[in-house]
C-alpha cells in the first residue's frame, strides 16, 4: 500500500470513529431545581474536600472522567441546591471508585460507582458514608459515533450519581442532633 493510500485510510477511520474526548463538568452537573429540601445545617455549609480514582481520557483511546471535571460537576450541583461552601463545617470527599464502560455495542450503558463521605469537621464524625451506583445508556440517536456516545454515556450515569447523591443528602436529618436517613 503506498503511503497516500495509507494517509488517506488514516483519515478516513479518524473522521469515522473520531478521537475520544473526556467527560466535560457541565454536561456531569446537575443544575435543575429539584424542589428537595436540605436540613438547614447543610445550606451553604458543604465543602468539597478531596476527589479521586478519576482518570485523564487519553484521544486515541477511550473517553474517561478527570478528578478535575468531576470536582467542577459536583461543585456546580452543590452550589445550584445552595449547599456549597467553601470553608464548609461539612467536608464532602469523593472516590470514583469504578466506572463500567462497554467496548462496543449500539447502545452504550455506563456504570458510575462513587463512593462519597461527608464529615463533620467540629466533631470529626461521618455523617454520610455510601456509595452510589448509577447507570445511563446513551443511544446512537443520540450520537452516531462511538467515541462520542461512550462520552455521553459517562456524562450522563456521573449526572445521575450526583442527582442520586442530591436526593440522599436531601434525606439527612442532622440539626436534631440524632443523624439519619429519612426512610
Amino acid at each position: 500500500m503506498t503511503k497516500s493510500k495509507v494517509v488517506l485510510l488514516s483519515i478516513l477511520v479518524v473522521s469515522l470513529y473520531g478521537c475520544a474526548s473526556g467527560a466535560k463538568f457541565g454536561n456531569m452537573a446537575y443544575t435543575e431545581s429539584i424542589g428537595m429540601k436540605y436540613d438547614k445545617a447543610l445550606k451553604h455549609d458543604v465543602g468539597l474536600s478531596t476527589v479521586a480514582g478519576g482518570e485523564q481520557t487519553n484521544p486515541l483511546w477511550t473517553s474517561q472522567i478527570s478528578n478535575e471535571a468531576f470536582k467542577k460537576a459536583v461543585e456546580m450541583s452543590l452550589s445550584s441546591q445552595g449547599l456549597l461552601s467553601q470553608n464548609g463545617r461539612y467536608q464532602l470527599k469523593v472516590k470514583l471508585a469504578e466506572i463500567d464502560q462497554p467496548m462496543f455495542g449500539l447502545d452504550f450503558t455506563v456504570t458510575t460507582h462513587v463512593n462519597y463521605i461527608l464529615m463533620d469537621t467540629k466533631t470529626n464524625k461521618v455523617i454520610f458514608n455510601d456509595t452510589i451506583v448509577s447507570p445511563y445508556t446513551a443511544s446512537v440517536g443520540e450520537a452516531f459515533l462511538a467515541v462520542k456516545r461512550l462520552r455521553l454515556a459517562n456524562e450522563g450515569s456521573a449526572k445521575q450519581n450526583i442527582e442520586d447523591l442530591l436526593k440522599k443528602l436531601s434525606s439527612l436529618h442532622i440539626s436534631t442532633g440524632e443523624v439519619n436517613l429519612a426512610k
